[in-house]
């Protein structure tokens, strides 16, 4: 299957970074790189891909940097994934939005790794479409919370 290139997962790290403080100013992007253990040069270009996609904004001079044009709940992966890397489908004959017959089906109508190929497209994009980056940070949360050892209390 086709896997996301590091692009989409290092923009993604650095939306669910800024969804975390949504609202409370933007972010330097040293500070950011440095947090989500991205090459700065590599994110500054991130950045300013995911700003000309109206996804996040910058500001400049004192108390500048990046932070989320739009609250977490209305970003979908969905939406960064094809923004970046273009469309979910493992095969062009799938795709929704590029949809391109291969050069040696002889019947795309009954091509049987069409009609799985589609089931596939079909199945990520309900789960990247439906899911948003402040999702994402809740389910961050709740596996901090089960990875945290448990504390003992002697109480009597």
């Amino acid at each position: 299957m086709r896997t996301i290139s590091r692009k989409v997962q290092y923009s993604l790290r650095a939306l669910y970074a800024l969804g975390a403080v949504y609202g409370q100013g933007p972010v330097l992007i040293a500070t950011l790189a440095e947090q989500e253990s991205i090459p700065l040069k590599f994110l500054e270009a991130i950045l300013l891909d995911l700003k000309r996609l109206g996804i996040v904004d910058s500001k400049k001079g004192r108390g500048g940097g990046y932070q989320l044009r739009k609250p977490p709940e209305e970003i979908t992966l969905g939406s960064v994934i094809r923004s970046i890397d273009g469309p979910l489908a493992p095969l062009p004959c799938a795709s929704e939005t590029a949809y391109r017959p291969c050069e040696t089906c002889p019947d795309v109508a009954v091509c049987g790794t069409r009609i799985v190929m589609r089931q596939i497209r079909d199945a990520t994009a309900g789960i990247l479409d439906k899911t948003t980056v402040a999702d994402v940070l809740r389910l961050m949360k709740e596996q901090r919370e089960q990875r945290a050892e448990p504390v003992l209390n002697f109480e009597i």
